[in-house]
């Protein structure tokens, strides 16, 4: 049979060679694990010490005076001012303190946030309702303090749920090896841990093993599997003088292999250090939320002076001014604002998981409105990434379709080659029994043959036929990259089976959804260019790149970044994985490795393209339903802070901290029931 290899191993050497900046180090394969355990135990904490302040804000509620003015009733407890201080005090120190700490941090890089405006909240609320318990004359915050802490912890609880460890990404590409490597000293063969490998040891992989280390055949061929490396459909042929990567699968040979990269010279880490490189650039977007906390941090703190100001210029007491000025500055934190964002974020990522949307990434899940191009991968993505049966012809009257499957089926069944694996899939699936061949044979470069049934059945390439003067049919090629096989039974051509990496159904009706929004569709994919372009031009993509090699996945991507392009990628193979991470939005197929799965922001479960157009409809209701909560938690800011800095006082009216209060928790019920209704706008996609 032919040779199906197109890979070009020289290109992919030279980006081996092409060593990162910054890569000095070699990658630790503990980081990975160590980032995702930080990040569990961060989600734990705030968890405990949300459920700690819920339990102590219950009793500071009940006993406190403001409540009891609101209600009007009253519980007097033997020196309440002393419990209500020291419960807040617990939960000002111990609740508040993920806060207090971060404002150091916002502050350091001179990005006022959403913790600064937290921590100025509670702690001037704090020191001024000590100062109340104490001898100052004035109406004590202490509820106000334990209630904002309590559903800030929840709301931060809440959003690093909703956003998954990245590091996870980097333990999988790091599990892809096996664990040790068959070390061939002389006659022997030792197992060793993989980092005990050198180059130029000789090391023995067996069939079905993973390529523990980059490297040449010196002995045996086989076919590998390097789909989740390169993006090539195909397991590829490898003989002697071959390279090959770690962490690809061996088919049915023994390799005996020469160890050329170990450690962070290896492909793979190159792909791991890249992720990593891409992830840190990415965790660097701001949020909604953050922007507006910033603002808010601005305008409190110079309204609240300036009402302190203002009121000691004007002649009025001390006590009386600051109690303004503290209100100004409890009020601009709203409670809202820290539901406003984690809750439509949690709603979302329910709702989109219900419909085969998985999201890992809320910055990009939002921002998944502006994609203006779509970088797809081909293989497992536009493609269903098996190599399977297309066609069956039939050119003999006397032999059905089905009789030359079964027939043809007989001589593939003991081969490991990618069009028998193919060939033998297809009977299964139409549950055709296989019949026995008798002596078999190959012949070299051609095909195969063998006697069954008392038949002499010939499976061959086209080579074989103009070698024998036998015609092609016309019909035989289509303008699909197909690989066509020839069927002769008792010298007579028969019919020809022809395979592919089938295009899915869905893909083009999603690409058809996506120019209609303006969105360009180009495919980057590892496959040869003959492929590339059927599949492109099957489709009526914008555009493709064939045999791209991961590093340069990255490099489209960027490039197009810097033309102004906002930029998803698609992929399913740690190859994408990169990219994936690079991307503006990165969505990963779910039919592919877990990889890819874990450096992208979303993930399709069902590996439906025109999930994707879903998607960016999400992004956009969920986008919307962030602003109008946005405006609904800030919008009374507007409002409350000019009537509590006592601007109607000539008129009689100031803004007490109980009705301010009120306020507060109305916007903080606005918000919540505007996120609810975001499952009635997705549900109806």
């Amino acid at each position: 049979m032919e040779n199906h290899e197109n890979h070009n191993h020289d290109k992919m050497d030279h980006s081996k060679k092409k060593q990162k900046k910054g890569d000095h180090s070699g990658h630790n394969p503990g980081h990975g694990e160590m980032g995702h355990d930080h990040h569990e135990m961060m989600i734990a904490d705030f968890r405990k010490r949300f459920w700690i302040t819920l339990v102590l804000t219950i009793p500071i509620i009940i006993i406190s005076p403001m409540i009891h003015g609101l209600f009007g009733f009253e519980i007097l407890l033997p020196g309440n001012q002393y419990i209500l201080f020291a419960l807040s005090s617990v939960v000002y120190f111990y609740g508040g303190w993920p806060f207090l700490k971060g404002i150091w941090s916002e502050v350091k890089e001179g990005a006022p946030g959403m913790m600064t405006l937290i921590a100025m909240a509670i702690t001037v609320a704090y020191v001024y309702s000590s100062a109340t318990v104490f001898g100052l004359e004035g109406v004590d915050f202490f509820w106000e303090l334990a209630t904002l802490i309590a559903i800030m912890l929840v709301g931060h609880w809440i959003e690093m749920r909703s956003v998954l460890g990245a590091s996870k990404a980097l333990q999988l590409l790091v599990s892809m090896m096996p664990a040790e490597a068959h070390r061939i000293t002389g006659d022997t063969v030792e197992d060793i841990p993989l980092e005990d490998l050198l180059i130029d040891d000789i090391i023995l992989v067996r069939p079905g093993e993973k390529v523990p280390a980059d490297g040449i055949i010196i002995e045996g061929s086989s076919y590998l599997n390097e789909s989740m490396l390169t993006g090539e459909s195909k397991p590829v042929k490898k003989d002697e003088k071959d390279k090959v990567i770690g962490g690809s699968v061996n088919g049915n040979g023994s390799l005996k292999i020469k160890v050329e990269h170990t450690g962070k010279d290896s492909y793979l880490n190159k792909v791991i250090t890249m992720v990593e490189e891409a992830q840190k650039t990415k965790s660097k977007m701001q949020n909604l939320s953050d922007r507006a906390a910033k603002w808010l941090t601005y305008i409190a703190l110079a309204i609240g002076f300036g009402t302190l100001a203002v009121w000691l210029m004007l002649g009025f007491p001390f006590v009386f001014a600051l109690e303004r000025m503290v209100t100004v500055m409890v009020i601009a934190c709203p409670h809202a604002l820290g539901l406003a964002i984690p809750l439509v974020v949690a709603i979302s990522t329910a709702v989109s998981a219900q419909n085969g949307l998985l999201i890992r990434n809320r910055t990009a899940f939002e921002e998944s409105r502006k994609i203006s191009v779509l970088i797809f991968d081909k293989t497992g993505t536009l493609t269903k990434g098996d190599f399977g049966v297309t066609r069956i012809e039939s050119v003999n009257e006397k032999f059905s379709k089905e009789e030359i499957l079964r027939l043809a089926s007989a001589l593939e069944l003991s081969s490991e080659h990618p069009i028998a694996v193919g060939i033998i899939k297809k009977v299964k699936e139409d549950n055709i029994t296989i019949p026995n061949p008798e002596n078999f044979n190959a012949i070299t470069g051609k095909g195969v043959e063998a006697s069954v049934e008392g038949k002499d059945i010939k499976v061959v390439s086209p080579g074989y036929l103009r070698d024998e003067k036998i015609t092609i049919p016309k019909d035989a090629y289509s303008d699909a990259a197909e690989t066509v096989v020839f069927v002769l039974i008792d010298g007579q051509l028969a019919g020809y089976i022809a395979l592919a990496d089938e295009i899915r159904p869905e893909s083009a009706e999603a690409i058809k959804v996506f120019k209609k929004n303006n969105i360009k569709v180009l495919m980057a994919t590892g496959d040869n260019e003959i492929t590339a372009k059927a599949v492109s031009d099957s489709l009526g993509l914008d555009g493709y790149y064939a045999e791209v090699l991961p590093h340069q996945k990255v490099e489209i991507v960027e490039e197009l970044q810097n033309k102004g392009e906002f930029v998803a990628m698609t992929g399913d193979g740690v190859n994408d994985a990169p990219a994936l991470a690079k991307a503006d939005v990165g969505i990963a197929v779910g039919s592919g490795t877990d990889v890819a799965a874990e450096t992208a922001d979303i993930i399709l479960v069902n590996s439906n393209p025109q999930d994707i157009s879903n998607l960016i409809l999400f992004g956009k209701a969920t986008y919307n339903k962030m602003i109008q909560n946005l405006i609904w938690a800030t919008g009374y800011n507007v409002v409350a802070i000019p009537l509590a800095a006592g601007i109607l006082y000539t008129s009689g009216f100031v803004l007490g901290p109980a009705i301010a209060a009120v306020f507060m928790s109305l916007s903080t019920i606005i918000v919540a029931i505007n996120a609810q209704l975001l499952k009635r706008k997705i549900g109806k996609k």
